[in-house]
C-alpha cells in the first residue's frame, strides 16, 4: 500500500481528503502546518505529499523546498489561488502537479493515482542526449557538462516526451493524455505553465511554441 501524507490546515478539507484517500486504500497520514509536514516527510517517508500553499508556521512552498532538498518525493500542491505565478514558483521548486481549490475528490484522487504511476516506471539505462544536456533515464537526472540541472517529475516526463518526437508540433491534449494520463477537455494551461518552467531551466529556444497547435522540442542542426 503506498503512503501518502496530506498537509492541510483547514479540518474540513483535510478530513475530507484523509478520509477519501483511505477509502481508495491508501495509507495516510495528516500534518497541519509546515514545521509538522516537513517532520512526517522525514519520520514517514512518504510515496507522496498532498501539500497545501497556506499554511502557519511556513508556507507549502518552504515544505516542498524542505522535502525535495532530501529525496524526490512526488508533491501535489492544493492552492485557492489562481495567479501563474504562484504555480510557477510551486513548480520551480519541486512539486509535480498542483489543484486549484475547490477541486472534486475523483480528481485529486485520478492526479495522485497517476503520479504514482509514473514513478513506478522502468526507465532504459542508456541516456540520451538534447543538444548538449546529457538525460539519464534511469537516474532521472539531467546535465549540462558537470552542472546537473534539477527537474520535477512532471518536467522530466515533459521533457522526455518531446525528445522522443524532435521538430514534431504536440498538441496540449496529447501532453496531457501521455504525460500526465487525463484525457481530453482537460485544463490546458497546466501544460504551458510546466513548459515555462522548463524553459526556465534549459533555455528559452530548446522547446517552440506552435501556435495552434502546442510545442515542438527544437535540436541544435
Amino acid at each position: 500500500m503506498k503512503r501518502i501524507l496530506v498537509v492541510e490546515d483547514e479540518p474540513t478539507i483535510l478530513d475530507a481528503v484523509a478520509t477519501r484517500l483511505r477509502a481508495e486504500e491508501f495509507l495516510v497520514e495528516t500534518a497541519v502546518d509546515g514545521p509538522s509536514a516537513v517532520a512526517a516527510a522525514s519520520a514517514s517517508q512518504p510515496d507522496l505529499v498532498v501539500l497545501d500553499v497556506m499554511l502557519p508556521g511556513f508556507d507549502g512552498f518552504e515544505v516542498c523546498r524542505r522535502i525535495q532538498a532530501v529525496q524526490p518525493i512526488p508533491v501535489l500542491m492544493l492552492t485557492a489561488r489562481t495567479d501563474e505565478t504562484d504555480m510557477l514558483i510551486g513548480l520551480g521548486i519541486g512539486a509535480d502537479d498542483y489543484l486549484t481549490k475547490p477541486f472534486s475528490m475523483r480528481e485529486l484522487v485520478a492526479r495522485v493515482r497517476v503520479l504514482l504511476r509514473r514513478v513506478d516506471r522502468t526507465d532504459p539505462a542508456q541516456p540520451l542526449w538534447v543538444g548538449d544536456h546529457r538525460i539519464d533515464l534511469q537516474a532521472r537526472r539531467v546535465h549540462k557538462g558537470d552542472n546537473e540541472i534539477h527537474l520535477t517529475r512532471t518536467e522530466f516526463d515533459l521533457l522526455i516526451f518531446l525528445a522522443g518526437r524532435p521538430r514534431t508540433a504536440v498538441s496540449r491534449d496529447a501532453l496531457l493524455e501521455h504525460v500526465w494520463g487525463w484525457g481530453s477537455g482537460v485544463e490546458s494551461r497546466t501544460v504551458d505553465t510546466h513548459v515555462k518552467a522548463l524553459r526556465r531551466k534549459l533555455g528559452s529556444e530548446l522547446i517552440r511554441t506552435v501556435h495552434g497547435v502546442g510545442y515542438a522540442l527544437e535540436l541544435p542542426r
